[in-house]
């Protein structure tokens, strides 16, 4: 027991030693030594994979969080403070490109699978009612549709299916726009679940 408790406070020290390294390089590179940088940069690169892979199981997008985080860190290099330690300031750079990177592969995931949800229903220029709408609309869509609740169906409707601006569909439906956008964003994402990102 007490050999591992070394094992870790000799680990501990060793890192301490090489962030304290860390710090002096960038301290060094803040004053123009480029040799100091580029050592920083390649001392620091395996420890930020290992960071990002840790949090993110796609290693396309991990390589591209941590090339961000250099980045990050080349942009930010000049707010860094010699008197503190080099360690935490570069993790939560990083930290905040993977959560910058997982917030837009969720918005752009949200948007990929909706646009191909929304290209299997029917144009709301040709759609002069709802009638019409539901002749076009695919079984697996319709299915979809009828499964969400009356108020996301509703908002769905007369956002996509008849093409009503926002204002004009809140009036309708007797809700605040921002009431309607609600609606609508959950019935987009109750749809996005059914259809699994596949068409109709």
């Amino acid at each position: 027991m007490q050999i591992g408790k070394e094992q870790r406070v000799s680990t501990n020290t060793a890192q301490a030693d090489v962030e304290a390294q860390w710090g002096e390089w960038m301290a060094a590179a803040q004053d123009g030594d480029a040799a100091a940088y580029r050592k920083l940069l390649e001392s620091i690169l395996p420890p930020l994979r290992r960071l990002v892979r840790a949090r993110l199981s796609d290693a396309t997008l991990s390589e591209d969080v941590v090339q961000d985080t250099l980045l990050h860190i080349h942009r930010a290099r000049h707010t860094y403070r010699p008197e503190r330690p080099f360690g935490p300031w570069m993790r939560t750079i990083a930290r905040n490109a993977v959560i910058d990177a997982l917030r837009e592969r969720g918005r752009r995931g949200d948007r990929e699978v909706m646009v191909e949800a929304l290209e299997s229903l029917p144009q709301a220029a040709t759609m002069p009612d709802l009638d019409a709408a539901d002749e076009r609309l695919s079984p697996r869509l319709r299915a979809a549709l009828d499964a969400l609740s009356p108020g996301q169906r509703q908002a769905v409707e007369l956002i996509h299916l008849r093409g009503l601006s926002v204002a004009a569909a809140a009036a309708q439906a007797g809700v605040s726009p921002g009431a309607l956008k609600v609606r609508a964003h959950r019935g987009y994402r109750a749809l996005r679940a059914q259809l699994g990102g596949g068409r109709g």
